[in-house]
């Protein structure tokens, strides 16, 4: 029987490909579960080579630098020259990262190591998202949410790996995950095939639809970019307070044991995954506008009682909105790409590095906070960030803003 879903036919272009979806969600929690090791061995970094802070504190800006910063060049570079084994080529930046991390016996080796792997996690994002966009077959926002639950996974399991192989080991241990980044190799080479054969066909469609999808014209595209980076700022800002505090917020005002406490944020975290699968679902039925007001601004009246409630309460509350604000993200970079049709990857590279530089200052902002003050002080303030989305009011309407 012959396999009509690779044949770059118009019929099959309309298609939501679920299977390259699932895989390139599947790499998504590969690379982000890499990722995700880098803070959770801070602790053996800190012991072996007896690091200061500050020390440690260079080596996430070298890895959030390399991680966040040239993702827009790398976008600029996949939309005016497309490359279908870009995203496998970029897993070898990661791998070689991860080795010579598994390996390094000096800080400069090790700064030099989390570079490589930021680079290689800056090579994937901008194309990732333009792959899954290419097989979202018209469901765009779905398309992105997949996506975005695979890196939302990684990051979640990574810290647990790293405590089950990493800790008990050691640093060498490490290189284990080089399977992790040879497996996602082999995907991501399946993908780059399937690109192949679906470039011409897809990319000819984007550049005749560039010009005439928006109706919009410079002026607004520029306004509606400016409220979205914006809405990025209140979301990931108050979401590091979230990921980083919250367990000490819990174990300062409830003495909750340490063990508790993580699997509150576990329970945070996992609503957050539902809410981002969600959210891609809704906006591609009634609109991304809509999602992306009532997901920042709707988690704010829970957000702003969050620190003056009872136990059950807070963790009700800690649910409610991880649900409604992790839906924004998917709705957002969507919006984003049908403003600028043409220029997926461009896009994604901006707005997936500003989510990772904004939560990186983020967590070192509130950090400083809470050593002048207390806990309880940075999430009373913290809290005010979401009534920020108030402005995705003033977003423009735009044709394609409805599926």
């Amino acid at each position: 029987m012959t396999d009509n879903s690779n044949t770059p036919t118009a019929a099959n272009a309309q298609r939501t490909m679920y299977g390259i979806l699932l895989l390139i969600g599947t790499t998504h929690l590969l690379n982000d579960m890499i990722q995700s090791l880098i803070p959770a061995i801070y602790p053996i970094l800190k012991d072996s080579y007896d690091f200061s802070f500050s020390q440690i504190g260079i080596i996430t800006l070298v890895f959030q630098l390399t991680s966040s910063l040239l993702q827009p060049f790398v976008g600029i570079y996949a939309d005016r020259n497309p490359r279908p084994y870009m995203l496998a080529a970029g897993v070898i930046f990661t791998l070689i990262g991860l080795l010579c991390l598994s390996v390094s016996s000096t800080y400069a080796y090790i700064l030099i190591s989390v570079g490589l792997i930021g680079c290689g996690s800056s090579i994937f994002h901008p194309g990732a998202s333009q792959v899954a966009q290419m097989a979202s077959g018209g469901k765009k926002g779905l398309a992105q949410s997949i996506f975005q639950v695979g890196g939302n996974g990684g990051n979640a399991i990574g810290p647990l790996l790293a405590a089950l192989i990493i800790l008990p080991f050691g640093q060498s241990a490490i290189g284990w995950f080089a399977i992790a980044t040879l497996l996602s190799f082999i995907i991501l080479c399946y993908i780059g095939n399937w690109y192949r054969r679906q470039l011409r066909h897809s990319l000819h469609n984007v550049k005749v639809k560039a010009a005439s999808t928006t109706g919009l014209s410079e002026k607004p595209i520029k306004y509606a970019l400016l409220i979205l980076v914006i809405l990025i700022f209140s979301k990931y800002f108050y979401f590091s307070c979230m990921t980083s505090y919250f367990t000490f917020f819990l174990i300062d005002k409830f003495s909750m044991s340490v063990q508790n406490s993580q699997l509150c944020l576990f329970a945070f975290l996992a609503a957050s995954t539902i809410g981002t699968l969600a959210g891609g679902s809704i906006g591609d039925r009634y609109g991304r506008k809509l999602v992306i007001l009532w997901s920042i601004f709707g988690a704010a009246p829970f957000a702003l009682a969050l620190p003056y409630l009872n136990l059950p309460l807070t963790m009700l509350f800690a649910v409610i909105i991880g649900l409604v604000i992790s839906s924004a993200f998917s709705a957002i970079v969507v919006y984003a790409t049908e403003l600028m049709p043409g220029h997926v990857a461009l896009i994604a590279g901006i707005f997936f590095g500003l989510m990772f530089g904004l939560g990186g200052l983020g967590s070192a902002f509130f950090g400083w906070l809470a050593d002048l003050t207390s806990i309880n002080f940075i999430f009373q303030v913290s809290t005010l960030l979401p009534l920020m989305g108030i402005i995705a009011a003033f977003l423009p309407k735009i044709k394609t803003d409805k599926a």
